[in-house]
């Protein structure tokens, strides 16, 4: 496994690169037979809280984990569970998709009679970006773009969507749907 540890404002020391190396790099079982998988740990402390956060990406499934406490190993620890717990349940979920293969499920279903448009407001004067971020697009259907969103932990997942090839986003309304934006013709 690739991983990459770098500090957010903080000197990373040999010790702490080498932790964070060696707990991340165990999660590295679930993965065998795959192509290596890689992972960008940061490590930074705000506020006198310890902050580790992780992004890890396999065959384009990416797993992301970000724990905070009073001490750095014991986040580095706290963040390698919860990463594995991530990636257990994306594991049996998978499994239990595989099982039942060919059946639609009420995502899909929910998906294709309520597709949602959500318009944003015009930025203000003051109003400015402050981060941006990049990520491969792969072809997945419905039921992985929830899957992906879930184990990220986000309101909305940018995808490709597999049936229509278009860049579709997918987002978690207040009543705990899903609702489905697609671009029309």
């Amino acid at each position: 496994m690739n991983i990459q540890v770098r500090g957010d404002h903080i000197e990373v020391t040999p010790a702490l690169r080498e932790y964070a190396e060696k707990k991340i790099g165990r999660l590295a079982k679930y993965f065998e037979g795959l192509p290596a998988a890689e992972a960008t740990v940061t490590l930074a402390v705000e506020r006198g809280l310890h902050r580790v956060e992780v992004t890890m990406q396999v065959q384009g499934v990416l797993f992301r984990a970000e724990v905070e406490s009073d001490d750095m190993y014991a986040s580095i620890d706290l963040v390698s569970d919860k990463l594995a717990g991530q990636i257990l349940r994306h594991k049996a979920k998978l499994n239990q998709r595989f099982r039942n293969s060919g059946v639609h499920t009420r995502i899909r279903e929910e998906a294709a009679d309520r597709v949602a448009v959500a318009a944003a407001d015009a930025p203000s004067d003051d109003s400015r970006v402050v981060r941006v971020k990049r990520f491969p697009i792969k072809p997945m259907d419905i039921e992985e773009a929830v899957l992906q969103m879930e184990l990220l932990g986000h309101d909305f997942f940018v995808f490709t969507n597999a049936e229509t090839d278009e860049i579709n986003v997918l987002y978690k309304r207040k009543e705990g749907n899903y609702g489905l934006i697609e671009p029309s013709p």
